[in-house]
């Protein structure tokens, strides 16, 4: 992904650049994010071109190098990287200002157009950006590029007098300075990144006032018009009881809000991340971990409003939730957290990518018609195979880091404790308080249903395991030796202790069985159907293996359900197999008839839904007419 998001980013790639959605305004002619980055930092003439967050494409990019490095180091990526790093610190301004839409068009107009301008979300993508960076490589400079940028965004906001009394339209600012504090202890970075949080949804109209007197090149002109809801503005954060708006804004908000909480240990801030997490996971969240019901705003709606033709789902959505996940776990040591981060990542995340790690999904369906999706208006966001990149092109880059971050959602570390969320075959060595705990998972999962695990504790004091038992398992036992332990489940997890100087090695063993979900009757959609799911994977029926009109296909009751491994599948693939039925369309002839449908017998063939639309255009289902 990342050579090939660098050759995408420098417009070398020679790929067609699609728009998400029939709207003749999404720049997709190139990528340009680089050259932008140039063009301010005067290396060459020319103008902006694409979004106000372009750069952060290359932010997103830098912070997947750093993770990547981090784990084998690679000295041709490396060199891009350094030479990004002093590229943008050229195209930084004196006071430590970074946009290049502004060091471009104008800088008279910095912070003057918040709603739309993504300044403060660009530069957050940077910091972050630029720690992740810090931390893989130990590289002073762009640490101080960071702490600069920071530092000028400190003088222009907060509650004293002469500053700006607001903040960005798109959170991810606060994001950015929490984790500039975690490595800097600056106690500015923390002020700020409270401030922006807790200031949000005080003056609705904060919007709509600047861009009264904003003259400036377009900022997303116009913006400032979706609902208060749209920006999380409406009310007080403390106020806020239910999901609104923007999907991705709203789980970066959360994401701030959780670290905020875990770091200060305020439980204030605490219970308002627990009421926007209940409504998201009780209420607004699609089977496959996606959340965002609509592509106007690419927003929430209302509770259990789940379309599966026409809701958007973007994959940043889906990695906004796990970032959210992650923090929460730091607060509370409870499995739900973490059953949610795999829902998420193994499904509606992960199918953003294609298996070539070339082409992206910006919206993730849960039904795909591909003639509805050419043909119907309401449905043009709905892509029935992924394109090799998008004129908004967030999610590729955000994919990416992810991706290679993935180490960083297998374990929660606290002074005491140790969670281990994620089964996923790897070595670690985890940093406590007063030493180090070395980790060793070997396991095939997520498609075999074993995990031995080995632990070391070199640190100094004993150390409280806990091992995650999913919500989807079955006969979960954890034994060491012959022996089986059966006791100490708190909250999900099963807890063990590691002495000091002690090494042990733990068995896991459950199975996944093969599981009918179904939905809360309050989401029409999904009445009278089914879903089908092993381990921590949602199924799918694809036009490919089933035929054509899945609409009509039917999973009786009483079927059972087979699976098997077929390695020569999709890249290797676990699919289940299921005898159905399908309503006879081959006489239909007459738009309406008194004559009820004939039904015959149709063999059902499901695989995973990340790994749907790999195989060319054709239907997909999830939720399916049970009879």
């Amino acid at each position: 992904m990342i050579p090939y998001q660098w050759n995408v980013l420098n417009d070398i790639a020679g790929i067609k650049i699609e728009r998400e959605r029939n709207d003749i305004s999404i720049p997709n002619e190139k990528s340009h994010a680089i050259e932008n980055f140039k063009i301010a930092a005067g290396k060459v003439n020319g103008t902006h071109y694409g979004w106000t967050f372009q750069d952060s494409d290359v932010y997103k990019w830098l912070e997947a190098v750093a993770y990547s490095l981090r784990e084998k180091m690679d000295p041709g990526i490396e060199q891009k990287a350094l030479e990004v790093i002093e590229l943008i610190e050229e195209a930084q301004e004196p006071d430590g200002y970074l946009d290049t839409f502004y060091s471009i068009l104008g800088l008279e107009w910095q912070y003057k157009r918040l709603a739309g301008s993504h300044e403060l979300y660009c530069m957050g993508h940077f910091i972050e950006a630029a720690v992740a960076y810090y931390d893989s490589m130990e590289n002073e400079k762009v640490l101080n590029i960071a702490k600069k940028c920071a530092d000028n965004i400190d003088a222009n906001f907060g509650p004293e007098e002469g500053k700006i009394h607001g903040y960005d339209g798109h959170e991810e600012i606060e994001i950015g300075l929490l984790r500039l504090y975690h490595v800097t202890k600056e106690e500015r970075y923390l002020r700020l990144a409270k401030y922006f949080l807790m200031e949000r949804g005080k003056h609705p109209n904060f919007f709509k006032d600047q861009a009264t007197c904003y003259k400036g090149p377009n900022a997303l002109n116009g913006i400032e018009n979706m609902p208060d809801t749209y920006f999380q503005n409406h009310a007080p954060i403390s106020e806020q009881k239910t999901a609104e708006g923007h999907a991705v804004r709203l789980v970066y908000l959360c994401t701030a809000l959780a670290d905020l909480a875990a770091t200060t240990q305020d439980n204030e801030i605490y219970e308002i991340c627990k009421t926007l997490w209940k409504n998201i996971i009780n209420k607004r969240m699609y089977i496959t971990g996606g959340i965002g019901s609509t592509v106007l705003g690419e927003s929430f709606t209302l509770d259990y409003d789940l379309p599966n033709d026409t809701m958007y789902c973007e994959t940043c959505a889906a990695i906004g939730l796990i970032f959210f996940a992650k923090q929460m776990l730091r607060i509370e040591p409870k499995a739900e957290y973490a059953q949610v981060m795999e829902r998420a990542l193994y499904n509606c995340a992960l199918a953003g990518m294609a298996l070539d790690g070339k082409h992206f999904f910006y919206v993730n369906p849960l039904e795909v018609n591909p003639e509805k999706s050419k043909k119907d208006p309401t449905k043009s966001h709905v892509k029935p195979v992924r394109p090799s990149w998008l004129g908004c092109a967030c999610c590729p880059p955000n994919l990416a880091r992810l991706i290679a971050s993935l180490d960083e959602y297998v374990y929660t570390v606290s002074d005491d404790r140790i969670l281990i969320n994620q089964y996923i075959g790897s070595e670690s060595v985890l940093k406590t308080k007063d030493g180090e705990v070395h980790i060793s998972q070997n396991t095939e999962f997520p498609w075999d249903e074993a995990i031995d695990i080995t632990i070391k504790n070199t640190s100094k004091s004993t150390i409280k395991l806990g091992m995650r038992v999913p919500d989807w398992a079955g006969n979960f036992n954890i034994s060491i030796g012959d022996r089986s332990l059966n006791e100490n489940i708190t909250y999900g997890y099963f807890y063990v202790e590691v002495a000091c100087d002690t090494t042990i090695s733990l068995h896991i063993s459950f199975t996944m069985p093969l599981i009918r979900n179904y939905c809360n009757t309050n989401v029409s959609e999904n009445i009278g159907k089914v879903a089908i799911s092993r381990g921590p994977f949602v199924y799918c029926l694809e036009g490919i293996d089933n035929g054509k009109n899945l609409a009509s296909i039917i999973l009786p009751e009483e079927s059972g359900l087979t699976y098997e491994f077929e390695d020569k599948l999709l890249n290797g693939v676990g699919v289940i197999i299921a005898d159905g039925k399908s309503v006879d369309s081959s006489s239909d002839s007459e738009l309406y008839s008194r004559k009820r449908p004939l039904i015959k017998e149709h063999k059902l063939k499901f695989i995973p839904y990340y790994a749907w639309a790999n195989r060319g255009e054709n239907e997909m289902r999830v939720w399916i007419n049970e009879g």
